[in-house]
């Protein structure tokens, strides 16, 4: 059975490329940022806007048959409480993986062979040669263990690095062991790299609190790819402004980070401004799931990635 009939696309170059839509389905332009107009009352599947969706999850309230929601983000804090439980929500899993793994990679790289100050010091034409860590025999924390926890392991590897994985709950899997979050206060003494590729629940919401931080030994980086709120930021900035610890992140609790805050001045911070699944791996890779995604639509199957089962269940 057909669930949905009308889909709407936050712009009107999405539709274009993914048109001729599949079998019967109809798609309207709608940026969300107002109620839609009567002619588009008849919506009941919605692909939200890449950018700031969070900006507009409220207008999912103007839906009143709302079937299906679509995320062009991996994470989808919010989503599934804007759509209501009556839809369902699919993420773009797998789409921001090796784009977000490459960029935790670099900023470990950056961080740790103080690229970061280099650029800094190009810019005084300053020359100040000194000996800094290197990736190679570190120990990392891995906080995520899903597409883009995958990908990032996998490019790490070959860095002759050790990772230590931790998930949802303590299990084995073909790559081995996999930690429970419980035990990731114990865990942070012996490490010296603490990724986070996790996205936000309930579960993780300053799950990197005081305790995990200051468990870390002095000098140990900090690197956020996934989201803010996993880790606690009043808790990071003592950390890195003591200059205890050091950060990498391309996400931060409140994003964008205020003006003033001290992380924008910090020595041992690097922040890039939430770009990880932002690159040119992104519109092909999302013009094809949302192309699998209308497909089932349109022939009544349960499309992937669901994180809230609503009429598919």
């Amino acid at each position: 059975m057909q669930h949905v009939h009308s889909v709407s696309f936050p712009d009107s170059q999405l539709l274009a490329n993914l048109s001729p839509l599949p079998g019967s389905l109809q798609g309207v332009v709608w940026d969300m940022k107002e109620a839609p107009a009567e002619d588009k009352d008849g919506i009941d599947a919605v692909i939200l806007p890449y950018i700031d969706a969070s900006a507009v999850l409220g207008s999912l309230a103007h839906v009143p048959n709302l079937k299906f929601v679509q995320t062009q983000s991996t994470g989808y804090d919010g989503v599934c409480e804007a759509a209501g439980p009556a839809a369902g929500v699919a993420t773009a899993s797998g789409v921001h993986a090796a784009a977000t793994a490459e960029l935790a990679v670099g900023l470990i790289l950056a961080k740790l062979r103080g690229i970061d100050q280099a650029v800094k010091d190009q810019q005084t034409e300053s020359w100040k040669p000194q000996r800094r860590q290197s990736l190679a025999d570190r120990k990392i924390l891995l906080l995520g263990i899903g597409g883009i926890g995958k990908e990032l392991a996998r490019r790490l590897e070959p860095f002759e690095v050790t990772i230590t994985r931790v998930g949802s709950k303590a299990r084995t899997d073909e790559e081995g062991q996999v930690h429970g979050p419980e035990e990731l206060a114990a865990l942070a003494a012996g490490h010296d790299i603490l990724v986070s590729v996790l996205p936000l629940t309930d579960d993780t919401h300053h799950l990197v609190g005081h305790e995990v931080l200051a468990a870390l030994p002095d000098g140990a980086l900090v690197v956020n790819v996934g989201r803010g709120a996993v880790v606690d930021t009043d808790a990071l900035t003592r950390e890195v402004v003591s200059g205890r610890l050091q950060c990498a992140i391309d996400v931060v609790d409140p994003e964008p980070l205020p003006a003033g805050h001290p992380l924008w001045s910090a020595e041992n911070a690097l922040i890039t401004p939430h770009v990880g699944g932002n690159a040119s791996a992104f519109e092909p890779r999302i013009l094809k799931l949302l192309k699998r995604q209308l497909e089932a639509l349109a022939a009544g199957e349960t499309p992937a990635n669901l994180v809230q089962q609503g009429p598919f269940a």
